[in-house]
């Protein structure tokens, strides 16, 4: 009773630097909460916030998968043709004219495209657009269709003659979807399509309509070809008919083939500067892009936007060869969110498709998380240096200031250890009604952050809470154990267990 009556006056003899201690912990104890509420929350928002800037999985054809491994072309996933050709048609941001220029040789049916939203990781697909990459002439004036020649030199001069009245040649285009409603064999519908995969666009005008004959065109190109929204532009393509041996419009025995122009006409709904080579593209719907190439139902890439889970060493492993995975470790990879699974079970359900890993994007990932995470341990760490640094300073002028007092306990016979106990329990007392309010006032902190920085609110978990307390209760205590031993001359043991 004694001791409880001394606690208690002790806050009212000195209200102010008792107020001070409990502030001094409430601050530390509101940031460490926010900041290990976020650190444990953070790893599933920045995946999901990154991942608005592009699509971490690329699909192609198992072809074109090979071919890039041979020659290190590597893949286009965070621009759609990796392409900044000019009026000559074959100039490109890194000098590879001929790889950038060249249309695709092997496809995917657009058909097959939602097959990707029923993989074991359906949930986890947040976006997917098929794509069509071709090359066309923009602008053309006169016919323009039609018989471009035929048999060896006269179909080339005749496609030149007619490229030479286009304001701009060999232009990238895209056909994907921009937002496509899918209606499942489930019963389940979803909509997937570039609106959501090139979120960062500046746009002036509108997403154009799918299954539509409306495009829109990259700032760049846009300038070039002198439209505006509303204009409209005709596209010509040659393309390779009647060869004698070969269908896909390549030369037969003879060498022999000929060649005609195919014209599509756009209405110009969108202007597009997406600050990459895309600005000198043309995104239309899928079926116009097929119907100006001659491939219907064709696709040669779809991105995949998906929330994956950070690499590790398994995931790693797993990525060289699946094959070499025991069976628990098969087992726990195939069920975990990693992009090289996700992956994987993507070309269970395409066939002829290789899914790759944009390890760029994943690596972009996993750095930020890493970094992200640190900076706030690091905030967390410095709070708490701070408080001890406050605790210790309000301590040892307590114990100044009540000098007069503690040498009459002691007069009374109260031994230094039970002084020190007395003031470690007062210590104790207010930086624990710090710690609750710090706690309280950190979880709203932490929402906030969440809101403003990743638009949603911010998980707490009752871990951060534990360790929160752990964590202050030892910095309290090492700092009233330093100021008490500075003071009064005593060891951490006797101030514990008395003299």
């Amino acid at each position: 009773m004694f001791f409880l009556k001394m606690i208690s006056r002790s806050f009212s003899r000195q209200f102010k630097r008792r107020l001070l201690i409990a502030v001094t912990v409430c601050l530390s104890a509101t940031v460490s909460v926010a900041m290990l509420g976020v650190v444990f929350d953070v790893g599933d928002k920045l995946n999901a916030e990154l991942s608005t800037y592009g699509s971490n999985i690329v699909v192609q054809p198992k072809s074109d998968a090979v071919v890039s491994d041979l020659y290190n072309t590597g893949d286009s996933a965070g621009s759609a043709s990796g392409s900044s050709s000019g009026s000559d048609g074959g100039s490109t941001s890194d000098g590879s004219a001929a790889a950038d220029s060249a249309d695709p040789t092997a496809f995917l049916k657009e058909s097959d495209a939602q097959k990707i939203k029923t993989i074991f990781w359906a949930f986890n697909i947040t976006n997917f657009a098929p794509e069509l990459n071709i090359h066309a002439d923009a602008g053309c004036v006169g016919s323009g269709a039609g018989s471009a020649g035929s048999a060896g030199t006269a179909g080339a001069s005749g496609a030149a003659a007619s490229a030479a009245k286009c304001k701009a040649t060999n232009v990238p285009i895209v056909g994907t979807w921009f937002a496509k409603t899918l209606h499942m064999d489930s019963g389940e519908s979803t909509v997937a399509g570039m609106n959501g995969m090139r979120s960062w666009w500046k746009i002036n005008g509108t997403w154009p309509k799918d299954d539509s004959e409306q495009a829109m065109v990259g700032s760049a190109l846009a300038a070039k070809l002198g439209v505006n929204v509303g204009d409209s532009v005709t596209l010509d393509k040659t393309i390779a008919v009647g060869a004698d041996d070969n269908t896909n419009g390549g030369t037969g025995k003879t060498g022999k083939s000929s060649t005609e122009r195919n014209r599509v006409k756009v209405k110009i709904v969108g202007i597009f500067d997406s600050g990459d080579s895309d600005d000198s593209a043309i995104y239309m719907p899928s079926i116009a892009a097929q119907t100006l190439a001659n491939l219907p139902n064709s696709i040669d890439k779809i991105e995949v936007k998906a929330l994956t889970t950070s690499d590790n060493d398994l995931a790693r492993k797993a990525s060289k060869n699946p094959n070499a995975l025991t069976q628990d470790e098969w087992e726990t990879w195939y069920c975990t969110a990693y992009p090289s699974s996700i992956a994987y079970q993507i070309e269970e359900v395409l066939p002829g498709a290789v899914a790759k890993q944009v390890r760029q994007v994943a690596a972009l990932q996993g750095d930020v998380l890493n970094k992200t995470q640190a900076v706030m341990v690091l905030m967390t760490v410095l709070s708490l240096v701070a408080a001890a640094i406050a605790v210790a300073n309000l301590m040892a002028a307590s114990i100044g200031e009540r000098g007069s007092e503690l040498a009459l306990l002691k007069a009374i016979g109260a031994t230094d250890g039970a002084v020190s106990r007395l003031m470690l329990a007062e210590t104790a007392v207010i930086s624990l009604v710090g710690a609750i309010a710090g706690a309280l006032l950190g979880s709203g902190v932490a929402q906030i952050v969440g809101h403003v920085v990743f638009g949603s609110g911010i998980t707490m978990r009752p871990m951060v809470f534990v360790l929160v307390f752990v964590l202050l209760a030892v910095t309290v205590l090492v700092a009233s154990l330093s100021s008490i031993r500075a003071i009064l001359g005593l060891r951490p043991a006797e101030v514990l267990h008395g003299r």
